[in-house]
């Protein structure tokens, strides 16, 4: 596949609707019921997210053959592709203690990297109709998906100018860490909202808030597709403490990744 062809505006469509189908499949075991059990981690995972890996797997693989997918359930059970320049990364099911508590607040989440940096990337909240994508260089928007899981008409949306009078920050709902509430405390924080899933990524892609620490580990299939989305809306990720930009396939880490810190707009000031 040549690197124009997914660097389209046709090719984030493409992942749009696949996120699309996931969703659908996500919604029909939210409203039925799903089974849980634990992976090794002793996470919990459910049946809907291994059915809407298995559907985005499948669709990638006709929408561009080839290209390696690192995904998180097979990652999970070792089943791990050798990784190039170039691979997709799929979290299925992204804030399953969402999905399990009902909140609303979960995730399809599928980006493409490229060169260590992801280049292109879709959010898509099933339960609160909701879609994100980005792509680097094309900018970033977001749609109300149907009852019928197809997209209404699409507004952009950027980043906002950090303000003046205060920072509106963002955190996890179900992993908030003492580290990061020691971050807030020093920002000169006006607001606060809560928000699971990769769903912060994108309130501040949006400009409706402006700095998401998290200092507690996640994987790189947690934030693909969320830094895909930010970085297209004018947003950064920045390594915590350091300030250099949060990368991928770090094998020698097990594709987790470092502590972060995601802001709206580049800070004009470094980090506490």
């Amino acid at each position: 596949m040549n690197r124009e062809t997914y660097l389209t505006d046709e090719f984030t469509d493409e992942l749009a609707k696949i996120a699309l189908l996931a969703g659908r499949c996500i919604m029909n075991f939210y409203e039925n019921g799903a089974e849980v059990t634990s992976k090794a981690d002793n996470s919990p995972v459910t049946d809907a997210d291994r059915a809407a890996e298995k559907i985005i797997l499948s669709e990638l693989a006709r929408l561009a053959p080839g290209i390696p997918i690192l995904a998180e359930e097979c990652a999970s059970e070792g089943n791990i592709p050798e990784l190039g320049d170039l691979f997709f990364l799929v979290d299925p099911l992204d804030g399953t203690k969402e999905f399990i508590n009902k909140t609303g607040e979960f995730t399809v989440n599928i980006a493409l990297i490229e060169k260590e940096r992801p280049i292109s990337g879709v959010v898509y909240a099933p339960a609160i109709n909701v879609l994100y994508a980005g792509r680097t260089g094309a900018g970033a928007w977001k749609a109300n998906s149907t009852v019928d899981f197809t997209l209404e008409e699409r507004s952009p949306i950027a980043t906002r100018n950090i303000p003046e009078n205060g920072l509106t920050a963002v955190a996890s709902r179900s992993h908030r860490s003492p580290e990061t509430d020691e971050f807030l405390e020093k920002l000169e924080v006006k607001d606060f909202a809560a928000a699971g899933s990769s769903l912060k990524f994108c309130l501040l892609a949006e400009g409706k808030a402006d700095v998401y620490p998290r200092l507690g580990r996640t994987m790189e299939w947690d934030t693909g597709a969320g830094q895909a989305v930010l970085e297209a809306a004018g947003g950064c990720v920045q390594i915590h403490p350091y300030g250099d930009q949060l990368t991928y396939r770090k094998i020698s880490r097990g594709y987790d990744n470092p502590f972060f810190i995601a802001w709206g707009r580049t800070p004009m000031r470094a980090a506490p």
